[in-house]
C-alpha cells in the first residue's frame, strides 16, 4: 500500500483552537490516518494560540508582502499533528475567537483572512513547499472554500481536491467587490463560479471545484440535495450527486474514554454502570441540582441555537418538571436563549442547572453522570455529542435528523427485544414530539434492566475514527489514481 500525501486546510483545529465540531474532526483525523499510511499535514493560520503551541517552528515559506502585511509559513507540531501555519499577525494575531471579535462582530475583513489562507493552501498544493508535495488537498468549510478556486482558475498542474462540508448554514458570502483584491480572475465571477446570488460564495466555490466533496453522515448528503436543508445549494449539490457522499464523523475514544477519563467524579465501563451513580451526584453537586439518585436526570451540551433547538426543550419544561426531572444544561450562543435558561434555573435550581458557556471538564461530567443527553436539533450534519453520550453510557434522545438518525437506533418495542436499540429518536421536530420523547425515556428509565441493556448496547458501538478513516483513505487513493490518469 503506498503512502498518499494529503494537505488538510481549516481555521480551526482541537485541541489548539476550538469553536465547534470542526476543530475536533480536523484534529483527530489526521492522527486516525496515520494507521491507513496517509501522511497529513494541516495549514491553519496563526492565531495567537497557534503561534504560541507550537512545540517547534521552522520557516518554509516566506511571503514578504502578502495581503498588505510580512507573513510566512511555519512548518511545526503540536499534540501529535503535523502543521503548516499561515503566520501573519496582522490578519490573525488579534483577540476574540476566529472569526469575531470579543463583542461578537464578525471581523470586517474575513473575506481577506481566509482567502489567504485559500490562496496558501493551493500553492502549496502546487509545490511551493518542495519538502511537501500533497497528492490530495482536502479543505473543510467555508474558510477553506477558496482553496479549489485558486487551484481551478491556475494554469499549473494540480493535485486532487476534496471539500467536506460539516455545516452547509455557514456558507463565507461575501462582496462581489472583493474578487480582484483577494486574487480571482474576473471571468471567475458567474454561476459556474464563485458567483453565489450576487455575491462570492466561499463554500459555494469550494463545492462547484472540487474533486470530491464529502458531508459528515450520509443521511445529511441526502438532505442537503433538497431545499429544505439545502440552504440554497440544493442544485449545485444534486448536480454533484455523483461525486458527493456521507462518511461520519468519530471521535477522540482516548480522550473520550470514561474508564480513563480524569475529568469525571469516578471511572466506569460497561461492565461497571454502577459507578456512573458517583458521577450523577457530583453532577447534581456541581450544578446545585437536588441530590437525588432516583431522579431522571438529563443532559445538554449544546450550542444555543434555532438549530439546536434548544428553544422547544425550553417549551417543553413544564412536562418535564411535572414529572421531577432534572436538567443539566452547558452551552452558549443566542443572547434570548441563554437568558431564558437562566431564568428558568433560577426559578427552579432544584430541577433546572445551567452553566452558560464552555467548560470542558464539566462537559464530560454531564457525558458521565447524566442518565440521557437530548439533541433536539432542527438538523443536525453528524453530531459529535451523542457520540460521546453512546460511549458513556448516558442514552441519546435525539430528532431523527442528518447524523443522529445515521448513530443512534430507536428503541422502539422491535428494537428493545432485538436488542438493538440505543437511544430514543423523535420527529418531527416540534415542542410535542420532543416532549413525548422525554416521557417515553422516562417510563424507559424505570425500567432499570431495560434502561440498563440499552446503555450497554450503545456502548458496544464503535463511535472511533477508526472505520471513517478507512473510509477517507480509500476516497484519497481512488481520487489520486484517477488524477494521476489524467
Amino acid at each position: 500500500m503506498s503512502s498518499i500525501r494529503v494537505l488538510s486546510v481549516a481555521s480551526e483545529l482541537y485541541p489548539i483552537v476550538k469553536t465547534g465540531g470542526l476543530a475536533d474532526v480536523v484534529g483527530a483525523l489526521p492522527i486516525a490516518l496515520k494507521a491507513q499510511e496517509i501522511e497529513t499535514r494541516t495549514l491553519i493560520p496563526g492565531y495567537p494560540a497557534v503561534t504560541s503551541a507550537l512545540e517547534t517552528a521552522e520557516e518554509v515559506l516566506d511571503l514578504s508582502n502578502f495581503h498588505g502585511g510580512p507573513a510566512r509559513v511555519l512548518s511545526g507540531s503540536c499534540a501529535g499533528i503535523e502543521l503548516f501555519v499561515l503566520d501573519a499577525a496582522h490578519l490573525f494575531a488579534r483577540p476574540g475567537n476566529p472569526y469575531s471579535s470579543p463583542d461578537g462582530a464578525d471581523w470586517p475583513d474575513n473575506a481577506i483572512r481566509f482567502a489567504a489562507l485559500g490562496r496558501i493552501a493551493a500553492d502549496i498544493g502546487q509545490g511551493s513547499i518542495p519538502a511537501f508535495a500533497p497528492d490530495i488537498v482536502h479543505a473543510h468549510d467555508w474558510q477553506a472554500g477558496l482553496t479549489h478556486a485558486y487551484l481551478h482558475y491556475s494554469d499549473r498542474p494540480r493535485p486532487g481536491t476534496v471539500m467536506t462540508v460539516h455545516n452547509l448554514a455557514y456558507q463565507g458570502q461575501f462582496p462581489r467587490e472583493l474578487l480582484n483584491e483577494i486574487g480571482l480572475p474576473p471571468d471567475s465571477f458567474t454561476v459556474d463560479g464563485v458567483e453565489y446570488y450576487g455575491s462570492i460564495g466561499f463554500l459555494k466555490a469550494g463545492l462547484r471545484f472540487a474533486d470530491r466533496i464529502t458531508t459528515v453522515s450520509p443521511t445529511y448528503a441526502l438532505e442537503i440535495q433538497r431545499p429544505q436543508h439545502g440552504m440554497g445549494l440544493d442544485g449545485l449539490l444534486r448536480g454533484r450527486a455523483d461525486i458527493l457522499s456521507g462518511i461520519l464523523n468519530g471521535i477522540d475514544t482516548s480522550v473520550w474514554n470514561p474508564a480513563t477519563d480524569p475529568h469525571i467524579a469516578s471511572s466506569f465501563d460497561a461492565d461497571r454502570l454502577e459507578n456512573r451513580a458517583i458521577n450523577k451526584v457530583a453532577l447534581q453537586e456541581r450544578l446545585g441540582l437536588r441530590a437525588d439518585p432516583e431522579a431522571f436526570l438529563l443532559g445538554v451540551i449544546s450550542r444555543m441555537s434555532w438549530q439546536k433547538g434548544l428553544d422547544l426543550l425550553l417549551e417543553s419544561l413544564p412536562a418535564v418538571l411535572s414529572e421531577h426531572i432534572q436538567i443539566a444544561v452547558l452551552g452558549s450562543g443566542d443572547p434570548e436563549l441563554q437568558n431564558r435558561y437562566r431564568a428558568a434555573a433560577e426559578a427552579d435550581p432544584a430541577q433546572i442547572g445551567v452553566w452558560i458557556g464552555y467548560d470542558e471538564s464539566l462537559a464530560h461530567l454531564i457525558q458521565a453522570g447524566a442518565d440521557a443527553l437530548v439533541v433536539p436539533s432542527r438538523f443536525e450534519p453528524c453530531g459529535l455529542t451523542q457520540l460521546c453520550a453512546l460511549r458513556y453510557g448516558a442514552v441519546p434522545i435525539v430528532s431523527r435528523v442528518g447524523g443522529l438518525a445515521d448513530t443512534v437506533v430507536d428503541a422502539d418495542e422491535p428494537n428493545i427485544f432485538g436488542n438493538t436499540a440505543t437511544g430514543i429518536e423523535f420527529e418531527p421536530v416540534t415542542t410535542q414530539t420532543l416532549t413525548d420523547a422525554l416521557r417515553r425515556a422516562h417510563a424507559l428509565f424505570r425500567n432499570r434492566a431495560v434502561w440498563h441493556q440499552i446503555q450497554q448496547n450503545g456502548m458496544a458501538v464503535d463511535v472511533s475514527w477508526h472505520h471513517r478513516a478507512s473510509q477517507y483513505a480509500s476516497l484519497y487513493r481512488q481520487l489520486a489514481k484517477a488524477r494521476q490518469a489524467v
